[in-house]
């Protein structure tokens, strides 16, 4: 009897469970909303014809199609894909969001062009100019990476100089303070003295940018380390150099990285600034060149794709840090 009852109770939790997670409700909203947002694009006429039209309405279509096969398979498996469920209600405001967002544009016009673009606006540059914007941002990777890796090096090499020898910080520390507070861009004037090219002038500023971060989280990380480390490495027979790149240098690995994801961000501020001193390409240029003729909806496509690259790149960061970090698990 004890067994048939638990066997009874199992089967009512697992019933229970399946009537909780089974059927994925924000799934089937979020295609309602998204084939709403079909509807409204393509069955409502245009104020002003964007472009790319059809194009948009057939997407919008396969998403909530793909939305519902998927709410459809989440169902019979019964629970899986807790990630999916997670991001339920963004999906749902995105459509929500995509046909207001096609209301207040390109069907009412009360959000006037050339000042705002409907979706469908952003896609026909992407369709239309994607040869150019595609060299733009070859170019703009190309001045950051190697920006943000002097900046990054440099600082880095610094800022343990500053955190490890009070000989060295009594003259690094007063310059560092009277430097670090000036905005990167701020030294546009200088750089078109001191570097022969403005691609060098660029770098110099990304560099700025993303080092300054650098070097102050990595002084303050070698600075922390807590001096009982030291006294066991010296007892155990421990050279200098074993005590700055065997526990100084690990032990402010945190604080570094948290250098590394301000100097990034601080880098992109700069980029846009530092691709406008006489560059040929590159997405700051291209933002630059699309605003001085009012193309706005240009604009938003370029800042759009520069936001993607940024996230990507800090999601990337995060990945390093994970790896870089997986031996500090369970000590901190």
């Amino acid at each position: 009897m004890a067994e048939i009852a638990g066997s009874g109770l199992a089967e009512a939790g697992s019933v229970a469970v399946a009537g909780r997670h089974g059927v994925w409700r924000d799934g089937w909203i979020a295609s309602l909303a998204w084939l709403a947002a079909a509807a409204i694009t393509i069955g409502l006429p245009d104020v002003i014809p964007w472009g790319s039209r059809d194009l948009f309405g057939g997407l919008l279509l396969s998403g909530a199609a793909l939305l519902a096969l998927l709410t459809a398979a989440t169902w019979r498996r019964g629970g899986p894909g807790e990630r999916l469920r997670h991001a339920g209600p963004w999906f749902i405001a995105l459509g929500v969001w995509l046909a207001l967002w096609e209301l207040s544009t390109a069907k009412l016009g009360w959000l006037p062009k050339p000042f705002f673009s409907p979706p469908q606006g952003l896609l026909h540059v992407y369709v239309t100019d994607w040869q150019r914007l595609g060299i733009c941002v070859l170019y703009t990777l190309r001045l950051w990476s190697i920006g943000f890796a002097a900046g990054v090096a440099v600082g880095f090499v610094i800022g343990v100089g500053l955190g490890w020898s009070k000989r060295f910080a009594y003259w690094g520390m007063p310059i560092l303070k009277l430097i670090g507070p000036v905005p990167a861009s701020a030294w546009i004037p200088c750089t078109f003295f001191f570097f022969p090219t403005t691609f060098h002038a660029s770098l110099f500023l990304v560099a700025l940018a993303s080092g300054i971060p650098v070097i102050i989280l990595t002084a303050a990380g070698v600075e922390q380390v807590s001096r009982a480390f030291y006294d066991v490495a010296r007892t155990l027979g421990a050279t200098e150099r074993f005590l700055v790149l065997k526990v100084a240098i690990p032990a402010a690995l945190p604080n570094v990285f948290v250098g590394l994801f301000m100097g990034l961000y601080a880098s992109f501020a700069v980029l846009v600034v530092a691709e406008m001193l006489g560059a040929k390409y590159g997405l700051g240029w291209y933002l630059q060149f699309q605003t001085a003729y009012s193309a706005y909806v240009n604009v938003y496509a370029a800042l759009i794709i520069m936001a993607l690259l940024c996230a990507g790149l800090v999601k990337l960061l995060f990945l390093v840090r994970d790896h870089v970090l997986d031996w500090q698990k369970g000590i901190i």
